[in-house]
């Protein structure tokens, strides 16, 4: 047994370290975080209005040690005040022994371009993190190898972000965006945030006056390796939708779920995908879950001012 676990996690990091070391996230449901990886997409899907979405993915189910994600965000459109956006947007990820955490503020400003809107957007924040050995010998303590680490390391550094995000009025989109820009050494833990390059686009098709035909595409990159992401969903009478996912040399994933459902004075959107895996874990792992929910806040309309003569009054 203790042979099957130490070949596990070898295959493990090996796979990990050849999909971006894992430093950049890997979601199914990436079409619902565009702002965390583009800025300048703060705020421009939402009309007048406060969103928060949450996205949980559980990596390679079943295998010791892999990814578990959590992705909070919450951006509110400015365009009644000023053509802008601002944004806070959290991300932790916990890989075997170790923990990133990475929080962001985000502002995009809106210009007006040919039929659509074009987002220039920036984030600030911080990156942390942490290193938590806790080995298991194999029969007794003694047998822990004194060589091994298990001291608790964790430091924090500056992160920042940039992004162009235009939406045309036609149904799709592109974006181009750089992270981790600062490419923050963490001197303790002999770690560096690599700067990675995204490109995203999208298309909106209308199939018939029920259903629409999406189709969604992310790249990225640390200039060394290229990871990319297809999606294509069919979304019927803006209330349901399901769709597959297809990340080269990964996984297909598979996903459904609801949007646009009216609750109070907003909406609701919610949805799961299940990952098969493709790599070389796929003998090892019962696929990848993840589980996402949004909730947009419609702000109420600004009252009309009316202006009247106080001779007619």
């Amino acid at each position: 047994m203790s042979k099957r676990i130490l070949f596990i996690s070898v295959l493990l990091f090996s796979v990990i370290s050849s999909v971006q070391a894992q430093q950049e996230k890997l979601l199914t449901n990436f079409i619902f975080d565009k702002m965390s990886i583009n800025p300048g997409a703060t705020g421009i899907d939402i009309v007048d209005g406060i969103c928060a979405t949450s996205i949980y993915r559980n990596q390679w189910d079943k295998v010791n040690g892999a990814p578990n994600s959590v992705l909070f965000n919450v951006e509110a459109n400015l365009s009644r005040y000023f053509p802008s956006a601002v944004g806070i947007s959290y991300y932790h990820d916990a890989i075997g022994f170790n923990r990133q955490n990475n929080l962001t503020a985000n502002y995009s400003f809106h210009l007006p371009v040919a039929n659509g809107v074009l987002g220039i957007g920036a984030a600030v924040g911080m990156v942390s993190y942490g290193n938590d050995p806790i080995w298991q010998p194999v029969n007794t303590p003694a047998a822990l190898d004194p060589s091994l680490n298990d001291t608790k390391i964790s430091q924090a550094g500056l992160d920042a972000n940039f992004g162009l995000y235009y939406k045309h009025n036609d149904g799709w989109y592109a974006g181009l965006s750089a992270v981790h820009l600062s490419e923050t050494e963490l001197d303790l833990l002999t770690f560096t945030t690599k700067r990675h390059y995204y490109a995203m686009g999208g298309y909106t098709y209308e199939l018939n006056s029920d259903i629409d035909i999406e189709g969604n595409v992310l790249v990225r990159t640390d200039a060394v390796k290229f990871s990319s992401d297809i999606n294509v969903r069919g979304i019927y009478q803006n209330n349901f939708y399901g769709g597959l996912t297809f990340r080269p040399n990964d996984a297909i994933g598979i996903m459904a779920g609801v949007t646009g459902f009216n609750v109070g004075p907003g909406f609701i959107s919610g949805g799961y995908s299940y990952d098969v895996t493709v790599n070389r874990l796929k003998g090892n792992s019962w696929g990848s879950h993840e589980l996402f929910v949004k909730y947009c806040y419609m702000l109420p309309p600004v009252p009309r001012t009316v202006t009247r003569n106080p001779r007619w009054l």
